[in-house]
């Protein structure tokens, strides 16, 4: 049976928790979009955390039940991290912290950085600049650009504004970058406009039994 992707859902302001939000209900029914290895793979795509042509490369040299391994693999970190931003998410993290992330400082270990010269898109002092770039060798490394997005979660957010979805049946998490830091909803197009309606009809029945008295 062909993969037909659903577009994934990239409403958190921070790609660490967008990996946390590739299991989600966005309607009624729970949808997992690492379910298996092509849907690991098309969700990366989608998110932009691997080039094109390195998802090309593995996809010829490998088969789909490593893949799958792997998808199995990045479901275990996601459920691991959001075990950890579930219960310090509207608290800043200190260095207690840290022992806890030691799961994710073993997976850095296995990174393959390396820098490359580009041309500086606009206009400096000089004309290059360098890039961060990574190897994909094996399946495995597709887990790196997650794992690199998990760490700057937690070395670049305030988790005091790290918040969970209010909608009742929502389990989107983001980051509140908003001044005043006043977001309720992973998005107003989805909870937040549901929300209203909520409200609207609780308004009208509200007057229609004032009404009635």
């Amino acid at each position: 049976m062909d993969f037909r992707p659903l577009p994934a859902i990239f409403v958190a302001d921070a790609p660490g928790l967008d990996f946390l939000n590739s299991v989600a209900t966005p309607v009624d029914e729970p949808v997992d979009w690492i379910s298996n290895g092509e849907g690991l793979l098309d969700w990366l795509a989608q998110a932009r955390m691997v080039p094109p042509e390195a998802l090309a490369a593995l996809r010829a040299q490998f088969a789909q039940a490593d893949f799958d391994a792997v998808a199995e693999q990045a479901r275990a970190l996601r459920e691991w991290f959001r075990a950890f931003v579930r219960e310090r998410k509207g608290r800043p993290l200190g260095e207690a912290d840290l022992r806890e992330l030691e799961p994710l400082n073993r997976l850095l270990e296995r990174d393959e950085h390396y820098g490359e010269l580009i041309a500086r898109a606009t206009g400096g002092a000089a004309p290059f600049e360098l890039r961060a770039r990574r190897r994909h060798y094996t399946p495995e490394s597709l887990l790196m650009p997650i794992a690199e997005a998990l760490a700057k979660l937690v070395c670049d957010e305030d988790f005091t504004h790290v918040k969970a979805c209010e909608g009742p049946r929502c389990t989107l998490l983001f980051a509140d970058h908003t001044r005043g830091h006043a977001r309720r909803w992973c998005s107003m197009a989805l909870c937040g406009n549901r929300a209203k309606v909520a409200a609207h009809r609780k308004r009208l029945k509200e007057a229609q039994e004032g009404n009635a008295h």
